[in-house]
């Protein structure tokens, strides 16, 4: 099976959808259109094609039509949006879909249990696999969180300007991360591998550490001593609940944390000891926590 060449990717101005733009970009081999609302005030590079509606049944469907490939960079808020545009896709003959995973593993119960709004992604998944015998395929992407975007914009509470880290249960807990250029790679390789990524949810990593030796990275990379502020999982979860019964969705990005720094049964952060990882099959290197705190703060 060759390469998909036209590309179509939805959600394209969130967070993960700009890095994964970028990637598609980057690789110079595709034709990528994005879709987006209306309303929508977000512009995009130059050679980029813009198709805007209304996500009406009929409007997805012919902004679908002539894609091989969908890229879902949905947020949270529309992730029940993603059902309607399997079925646009379908009718449209689109090859493949990769639906809006990128973060911590929706296959994965203690997350769920956690974050139950990822539920809505498990579903999905399962909706993708009940159409596969309508000629959709599909690639789920576990990334757990974002390092690099995650530090630049203090979202893993590492505070580059005042010099402070939150750290959970004394720090040592390890986990994977996975930084913006490997998401991009991931992405481009496979919509270059179709036969390899067929039907498969798969898990990528960028870094294995902890916070600790992000910390001391920090330290090394800035030459000063930084202030850690000690926390507690139970604590975290506590104060996340608390948000979320007030209305505050800042409580969900909390429990997105805790799903690579929490001590919590199951959880399955470190994907280099308890998932089988795809870096291989994608081609993807991974990087030293050293090379990357430097890239970021310097």
């Amino acid at each position: 099976m060759t390469s998909y060449k036209n590309i179509a990717i939805i959600g394209a101005s969130g967070n993960a959808g700009k890095i994964i733009l970028d990637g598609l970009v980057a690789a110079s081999k595709f034709n990528i259109t994005v879709v987006q609302r209306k309303e929508s005030e977000a512009t995009f590079k130059t050679g980029v094609s813009v198709r805007k509606i209304n996500f009406s049944e009929g409007d997805l469907e012919a902004a679908l039509n002539g894609q091989d490939a969908v890229i879902s960079a949905l947020g949270a808020a529309a992730f029940g949006e993603q059902k309607k545009i399997v079925d646009a896709a379908i009718r449209a003959g689109v090859k493949r879909f990769i639906p809006s995973e990128f973060s911590a593993s929706s296959e994965n119960a203690a997350v769920l249990q956690l974050l139950p709004l990822f539920g809505q992604k498990k579903e999905l998944v399962q909706y993708l696999q009940s159409k596969q015998s309508e000629g959709l395929s599909w690639t789920g992407l576990a990334t757990s969180g974002l390092f690099d975007w995650g530090l630049a914009s203090g979202f893993l509470e590492f505070d580059i300007a005042q010099r402070t880290a939150t750290i959970w249960d004394g720090g040592n807990k390890r986990f994977t991360l996975t930084n913006g250029k490997q998401l991009g790679q991931a992405v481009v390789s496979v919509l270059e591998h179709p036969k390899e990524t067929n039907d498969r949810y798969l898990y990528i990593y960028s870094v294995e550490t902890s916070q600790n030796e992000i910390v001391a990275a920090l330290e090394e990379a800035s030459g000063v001593k930084w202030t850690r502020n000690a926390t507690t999982t139970e604590e975290q979860v506590s104060e996340a609940g608390k948000k979320l019964s007030a209305g505050d969705f800042n409580g969900a990005l909390i429990l997105v944390r805790a799903t690579a720094f929490g001590n919590i049964s199951g959880l399955r952060s470190d994907y280099t000891k308890e998932e089988n990882l795809a870096n291989e099959v994608l081609g993807l290197e991974t990087e030293t926590v050293q090379d990357v705190v430097k890239r970021v703060i310097t």
